[in-house]
């Protein structure tokens, strides 16, 4: 994506379902579990570069001993610097205690993080804050060991107002508006009321406070509590949990917005944020990486039974397109399947906007998230090649001549890399004008392949949200080639409303597609439409969630998709730019065709799963026509 956004965030979770000893014989380490937990999160890395952590539990530690290991790092490199941490730890432990550290049941009573369940989050932050208390897991503590929590997740909650409310009338005072915090506060809520429970109903049955303590863990009820903890949710989540006491789970969304995997064994289970991951940490084929169902919550007990429950009545399915387009890595067997596809659909389009001009035109891509779906397009295109090519073989009533049939064998489209991204500045420099020559020089070109005036370049990108990348460096440096045209096409639809379930995309402002839309209305004499839109926007504020309609999907309606487009070329390009410029953009149809399991679109469509998004885009709406440069929702 020539735009970055900060996107979603990654889990992993790691259940060791034999004892150490186990790993330590078959495996030749007892430290199995956090070297698996740290592939999963290091080939997450694309999930999150603000930071990261990790937190373990151990399993029947003697009351008087630590049996939580926590830690956390900000920074892109986070992950490396949590385990060199761990291992330094490690490192010293076989150095000062060798005979020791082979026995699995001393290292676990006497080092940290060689616990039997393992979290780790990998974080993206879409809130201003990112600091060290930010980054996740985080724990609510207890002396009760089952009433110990720790969280971590991808998710951003809609209704966060409305959650911190619920929280204040049980009586609590959280130390601040986010949704972390009203997620831990909720489930932690809700797991105390389960072991209070418990504990009058055994100390009705005569049993001693030990003894009472050993049946609540055994009996917790994970499904009820977290069916009350998310009665009133609404966003896109893929919680992580575990209790002091062992018990883990990970729940999912109802709409299944957001995603989550998992692999089991006799000896583990693991639920990753995304499934390649899985495949190659634990060398598992396709088939055996399951997904979990929405509105469900795999749990798995400190016994080692694991189940799949409903938690939450699933509703239709709206996984993020996004995933597929851009976040998750293109590794996955069908994701790349599909960005292939993406690309291909693309090309009746395309086709279109060169005048079937193959002779004449340099196909490209934009780095580096582009390429597979520019593979896709250059399919498309020598699939129309070779059509042609066939046509005028095999279709014509009279002999080709020698000279018509070398023409029509030399038809090669032309296939180049044409951008590269170079280091990424330094931004010492303050003064606007030299910022503005700097950003220019953020992506280069490959000289003496297109022809000067005659060449027209068709670069692919995954997706475009602001423009300005494009306007201020890649068109650029695109012209200096001299083409007489530039096609930017664009494998996902328009961007034209925010996202409030993850993505980092929040503010009407940031999308050259409402700006073109805002643009269009000026122009065509119906600038009272944002008005209208506005009021309609305010007088839906006191209603309920369920009663609020999408009321910015009319500053769009005038117009067709094409018109669209045409007015983000007219705005992204430069104004001192020689080559015509034209913009295209995937249609929602061939979208749904390429992930047809994927239909969440609610940032194209405005079609948004949750009654609570209904809000966010009414909101973010109005924040624009009041000149607030803030978000439309509450997040982590």
């Amino acid at each position: 994506m020539s735009d970055a956004i900060k996107h979603e965030c990654g889990i992993a979770l790691i259940r060791l379902l034999k004892p150490l000893s186990y790993y330590q014989e078959k495996y030749g380490t007892p430290y199995y579990g956090i070297n698996k937990l740290y592939l999963l999160m290091e080939k997450q890395h694309n999930r999150g570069q603000d930071g990261a952590g990790i937190a373990t539990i151990k399993f029947d530690v003697k009351p008087g001993n630590r049996y939580i290991s926590r830690y956390r790092a900000m920074g892109s490199s986070a992950v490396s610097e949590i385990f060199e941490y761990v291992q330094k730890k490690f490192a010293a432990v076989n150095k000062a205690y060798p005979e020791e550290s082979k026995d699995t049941q001393w290292l676990k009573d006497n080092v940290s993080f060689t616990g039997e369940v393992l979290l780790g989050h990998l974080r993206y932050g879409t809130h201003g804050k990112n600091s060290i208390e930010s980054c996740h897991p985080f724990l609510r503590q207890n002396n009760w060991m089952s009433r110990n929590l720790v969280v971590a997740g991808n998710f951003n909650m809609t209704n966060v107002d409305e959650l911190l409310q619920q929280l204040y009338d049980l009586g609590q005072h959280p130390k601040e508006q986010a949704d972390t915090v009203t997620v831990l506060e909720k489930i932690g809520h809700f797991l105390d009321e389960e072991n209070q429970k418990l504990f009058d109903q055994f100390k009705q049955e005569g049993l001693s406070n030990i003894e009472i303590s050993a049946q609540i863990a055994k009996n917790l009820d994970v499904a009820k509590i977290l069916t009350r903890s998310a009665k009133t949710w609404d966003g896109g989540y893929t919680i992580a949990g575990i209790f002091g006491h062992g018990d883990a789970f990970v729940m999912r969304d109802p709409a299944g917005i957001r995603p989550a995997f998992y692999y089991q064994d006799d000896e583990i289970l693991v639920v990753a944020s995304e499934r390649p991951v899985i495949q190659t940490a634990f060398n598992v084929p396709l088939g055996s990486v399951k997904e979990i169902k929405p509105g469900h919550a795999l749990i798995a007990k400190k016994d080692g039974t694991v189940t799949e429950e409903m938690f939450r009545q699933p509703v239709e399915q709206k996984s993020c397109s996004f995933e597929r387009i851009y976040f998750s890595r293109g590794s996955d067997a069908d994701i790349y399947q599909e960005r292939k596809a993406l690309g291909k659909l693309l090309i009746p389009q395309v086709l279109k906007s060169i005048d079937k001009d193959i002779k004449n035109t340099v196909f490209s891509f934009i780095p580096n998230t582009a390429e597979v779906s520019y593979y896709g397009m250059m399919d498309g295109v020598n699939e129309y090649v070779r059509a042609c090519q066939k046509d005028a073989l095999l279709n014509r009533a009279d002999k080709i001549s020698d000279e018509e049939l070398n023409d029509v064998l030399e038809m090669r489209p032309r296939f180049e890399k044409l951008n590269v991204k170079d280091a990424k500045l330094r931004t010492f420099i303050t003064q606007d004008a030299d910022r503005q020559d700097m950003v220019q020089h953020v992506y280069d070109t490959t000289y003496g392949i297109v022809r000067d005036h005659e060449d027209t370049i068709v670069a692919i990108d995954d997706s475009i949200v602001r423009g300005t990348t494009l306007k201020q460096s890649i068109l650029t440096i695109l012209d200096r080639l001299n083409p007489k045209k530039i096609v930017i096409v664009s494998s996902a639809p328009q961007i034209r409303y925010p996202d409030c379930y993850g993505i980092d995309m929040s503010r009407m402002s940031e999308f050259v597609a409402f700006e073109a839309a805002i643009s269009l209305l000026r122009k065509n004499g119906l600038a009272h439409v944002i008005d209208e839109v506005y009021q309609k926007c305010l007088a839906s504020v006191t209603l309920p969630s369920e009663q609020v309609e999408n009321y910015v999907k009319a500053i769009y309606e005038p117009f067709t998709d094409d018109q669209i487009s045409q007015e983000i070329g007219r705005i992204i390009k430069p104004h001192h730019l020689k080559a015509d410029v034209d913009v295209i953009f995937q249609t929602l149809d061939n979208l749904h065709i390429a992930c047809p399991n994927h239909k969440g679109d609610w940032y194209f469509s405005g079609d948004y799963p949750t009654p609570g998004g209904n809000k966010v885009v009414n909101r973010a709406y109005m924040n624009w026509m009041e000149g607030k440069n803030v978000r439309a929702y509450f997040s982590s």
